[in-house]
């Protein structure tokens, strides 16, 4: 945990609200000081934060959550406004800006959008802001909605590959059965990812989340794949993530399998699907087989096929033999555009540049890895 130098948090609905009566300035507040001081020990944060529909329902003078998901839809734009306006001054009163990001199923499920969501949010970390990050439950329907928050933190997680997911809830962490239903049951410290174990052993969500433990660990199994651990706490515990910074075990901590890199190398080795192919010159197809370096655009000949920024690509040497696959950075026809130049010369061959890299070591495996 001490050496985590990004992080997400998931803050749920229940650590926001005044007992579901829209959102508690005072809580957030307590949260934002929490974070700032994050900032001073040079830990960046990402919130995960539930509340706009508790918020709608609240400012509409509503006391049941509806069902209807248009009517949820219509609380949720009512209630961001508040959530917005509260997280910004709190911020604000320590010299600090947020940014709202609101993201659907669609916003990650898509190649293109998901690197332009994650190019922003590496962006914002730079200038030092905080994202605030909330599904669009404006806008989101049935067949695009993530479905809670705490799967969209771990879809977060990998997305700005951070260092740790904390998640923050009502609870103590997990227990090996529902400690509402079960006096004895005793909380689990640590686990292992993917456990089949401890589906058995999580409850249900409350009325006012989505969520419950089984959304927390597959939470979790989400930012496992990028080798990122997970740690499952009660956010009423006082000052929650300065002692997690400092290394204390609360809760339940959940290792992923397998180290960052390894994690994201086996991901990429197990894509099957190829959009296109990179002709190398023999220097670049060298440099990858020997350092396992990111590829540059001017090591590549030639150009095959047609793909979209993101795509998984192939990468052939001079005598023809597959040398390594990866995530590509640039489109095909933006690739041919800058394919054999240097990368400072990117920007002004495009008018734009995105990576310097055409496909960044991380996002590169080589083949027999």
């Amino acid at each position: 945990m001490r050496a985590a130098r990004l992080w997400v948090v998931k803050i749920g609905s229940a650590l926001v609200t005044d007992e579901g009566r829209g959102v508690d300035r005072e809580q957030v507040r307590g949260w934002v000081d929490q974070i700032a001081e994050l900032r001073r020990q040079d830990i960046a944060t990402v919130l995960v934060s539930s509340g706009s529909i508790a918020e709608g329902m609240s400012r509409l003078g509503i006391g049941r959550r509806p069902e209807a998901l248009y009517e949820l839809q219509a609380l949720a734009a009512v209630g961001q406004m508040g959530l917005t306006q509260i997280f910004e001054s709190c911020f604000q009163a320590h010299g600090m800006h947020s940014a709202q990001i609101l993201l659907t199923q669609e916003d990650v499920a898509d190649r293109t959008r998901y690197l332009n969501a994650r190019s922003t949010l590496r962006s914002l970390l730079r200038y030092g802001v905080v994202p605030v990050i909330n599904e669009n439950d404006t806008v989101s329907t049935d067949d695009i909605r993530l479905g809670d928050n705490d799967t969209l933190a771990g879809l977060v997680t990998n997305l700005v590959e951070a260092d740790l997911l904390l998640i923050l809830t009502d609870q103590e962490g997990l227990y090996t059965a529902d400690p509402r239903r079960d006096s004895g049951a005793t909380l689990v410290r640590e686990a292992l990812a993917g456990d089949p174990v401890l589906d058995a052993m999580a409850g249900e969500g409350g009325a006012l989340g989505r969520g419950g433990m089984h959304t927390k660990l597959n939470a979790a199994r989400l930012a496992s794949r990028s080798g990122t651990p997970t740690r499952i706490a009660s956010g009423r515990e006082p000052q929650v993530l300065a002692r997690v910074a400092v290394g204390e075990e609360i809760g339940t901590l959940i290792n992923p399998r397998a180290a960052r890199l390894a994690a994201r190398k086996q991901w990429l080795a197990g894509q099957l699907k190829v959009g296109g192919r990179l002709d190398l010159d023999a220097g670049a197809a060298r440099v990858l087989r020997d350092s396992g370096s990111s590829l540059l655009a001017v090591g590549v000949r030639a150009v095959r096929g047609s793909f979209e920024r993101g795509a998984f690509v192939a990468c052939y040497d001079p005598e023809g033999r597959e040398t390594a696959r990866g995530l590509v950075n640039y489109s095909s026809a933006e690739t041919e555009k800058i394919m054999g130049h240097a990368s400072h010369r990117i920007a002004s061959l495009l008018g734009y540049v995105d990576e310097p890299e055409l496909i960044h070591r991380d996002n590169l495996v080589l083949m027999g890895e």
